[in-house]
């Protein structure tokens, strides 16, 4: 199949679809005890009453589309009055009011500053700070409510209106035959995305717009759009890369997007969002998704329980139906076995890199493509290279145009246009990229040993058991460990098997010795880690010694190295 290399303009694509009365979004029903909604299998009703009636509901391009022009003209009546773009919070779930949200703002040349509805005050003030206005959907108004009500923060700046966006009062506005706006050709700022630095409050990455469109251009060249005809949304819309893989690459195609049910946790917003998550799939019958690593494990799992299955009655009982199903994972790596266990089975997994300072995605591994234990190969339009100490730098024409604020974990870009990710990487001889570490988290313990935590954190993820897993040991005589465990599982036999896997599995120098269970229902563990499934190491840290100093017996096990690794350690 010939690769479609023609430059995308977003804005463009999206508004040549304006008149479409394909599916672009639907909203899932709660599941039935078979996974599936009550009438899956039958047709969509558009209309926010249909799910009400036992279907999913579901929203026309023309529909989409046409109600985000009525907010994109009051943007630009906006800026013509203030003499410049709006800069706009978006505060909502996922849901068809994001999506009419963000189409808006970017229709409407506006500066969007999505929110995630699962930060603090304090970390939703630092990002809205410079806002003009706030658009928020049901679930972004009790957001609000609940930051100021709990501790009187000023969430928003003094003037900044909140407004919410009503669907059904934007399309009974949106004229038949609405004209559309141009777009521009210059290059600007279009959002502000959140990322985490090394205090409380978030620094802010701008996006640029033409940034974007080299992005989506490289990955259209790589991925096959029938792979995004319908894609199902389990992670958060703030974050940068579900809206390039949740919304526009769907869109680019005339695709559809699922959200999950009203009031659904999404995947890392709470411990028991994956399980809940699979229980829908065969609702969506997706054929693309981007989940973080412990939805990689719940997927093998699954296949675990009939292993004499075919492939395409695999993917029916799964997925509801027996087509490909292109599975995307990042934020942090899945170990090598599980990925070549679920390819076995029929479920292959792509593995892929990204940050926001190069508008999300640097590589990914692409159906045909796909190696194990790699990243993949750059995109396109990215240049990979690595400094002297193993650093991955990167030129790229998807590059950020700087941070809201500056602190000790923001990237730089030197004088050669090399973007510093901060990686440690390999590249193999085939271009292919393998995340080895961050050059900043490689820590250094009391005796003076490096400890890679990545490395050593994936591994204990081939425990079927772990969903998550955090390594400390800076400054430390020991390495101390975090595991997220399933819930209801004997603490006990965790520890033992965790342990016995260390000791055979890893050096004494990287083993943890000291051993800190966390069960997967425990409110702790969306502060411990991202929704991507990284560890949050200072909070990590400042956790698992606060239990060692406690000494509580059912949080932490403490077990000393053999002698021979005492001895090793001091050699």
């Amino acid at each position: 199949m010939p690769r479609d290399t023609s430059r995308v303009s977003l804005a463009g694509r999206l508004l040549e679809q304006a008149d479409s009365d394909a599916v672009m979004v639907r909203v899932l029903t709660a599941a039935g005890p078979d996974g599936a909604g009550p009438d899956a299998a039958g047709p969509d009703r558009a209309g926010p009453d249909a799910a009400a009636a036992g279907t999913a509901a579901s929203w026309s391009y023309r529909e989409i589309i046409g109600a985000a022009l009525v907010w994109a003209r009051r943007l630009e009546r906006w800026a013509g009055e203030h003499g410049r773009p709006a800069r706009v919070g978006l505060l909502a779930e996922n849901s068809p009011e994001w999506v009419v949200a963000d189409l808006a703002l970017l229709f409407g040349g506006a500066v969007e500053i999505p929110v995630p509805t699962a930060f603090t005050a304090e970390q939703a003030a630092s990002l809205l700070e410079s806002a003009d206005l706030c658009l928020v959907d049901d679930g972004g108004a009790r957001a609000l409510e609940r930051w100021t009500g709990t501790d009187g923060t000023a969430v928003l700046p003094a003037g900044c209106p909140v407004t919410p966006v009503r669907l059904p009062e934007l399309l009974a506005e949106a004229p038949a035959a609405a004209p559309r706006p141009e777009v521009p050709e210059q290059d600007a700022v279009v959002k502000v995305i959140h990322t985490s630095g090394t205090t409380s409050a978030p620094k802010g990455v701008r996006i640029r717009r033409h940034g974007l469109d080299e992005l989506l251009t490289s990955l259209r060249a790589r991925i096959r759009p029938a792979d995004f005809e319908r894609y199902l949304s389990v992670v958060p819309l703030s974050l940068l890369i579900e809206q390039v893989a949740g919304l526009y690459m769907p869109f680019l195609t005339g695709g559809s997007v699922s959200f999950l049910p009203p009031g659904t946790a999404l995947v890392g917003t709470a411990a028991d969002a994956g399980p809940r998550m699979l229980g829908l799939l065969r609702q969506a019958r997706p054929t693309a998704l981007v989940v973080p690593p412990t939805v990689a494990a719940l997927f093998l799992a699954l296949c675990d329980e009939r292993p004499e299955e075919g492939v395409r009655e695999r993917h029916q009982r799964i997925f509801g139906h027996d087509g490909p199903v292109f599975i995307a994972c990042g934020g942090a790596p899945v170990p090598a076995e599980v990925l070549r266990r679920l390819d076995a089975y029929g479920l292959t997994v792509h593995e892929g890199y990204g940050l926001s300072e190069n508008s999300s995605v640097v590589s990914w591994n692409v159906p045909g493509e796909v190696r194990f234990g790699t990243v993949g190969r750059p995109l396109d339009h990215v240049k990979a290279e690595l400094a002297d100490d193993g650093e991955l730098l990167i030129h790229s024409t998807s590059l950020f145009a700087g941070y809201t604020r500056e602190d000790p974990s923001s990237v730089v870009v030197d004088e050669q246009g090399r973007l510093h990710t901060g990686d440690l990487a390999e590249i193999d001889e085939d271009g292919y990229l393998r995340i080895t570490g961050r050059k900043k988290s490689m820590v250094i313990t009391a005796s003076g040993r490096n400890v890679s935590p990545e490395w050593v954190e994936s591994r204990y993820r081939e425990l079927g058991f772990v969903r998550e897993a955090a390594v400390v040991a800076d400054g430390l005589e020991q390495v101390h460990g975090l595991f997220v465990v399933d819930a209801g599982l004997d603490h006990a036999t965790a520890r033992r098997r965790i342990d016995a896997f260390g000791r055979e599995r890893l050096s004494g120098i990287e083993r943890a010795a000291v051993i800190h269970l966390m069960p997967e229902d425990d409110p702790g563990y969306a502060t411990c880690f991202t929704v991507t499934g990284r560890p949050r190491r200072d909070v990590v840290r400042a956790h698992v010694l606060r239990l060692h100093t406690d000494h509580h017996p059912t949080d932490h096990h403490h077990t000393e190295p053999h002698h021979a690794e005492k001895n090793l350690e001091k050699a």
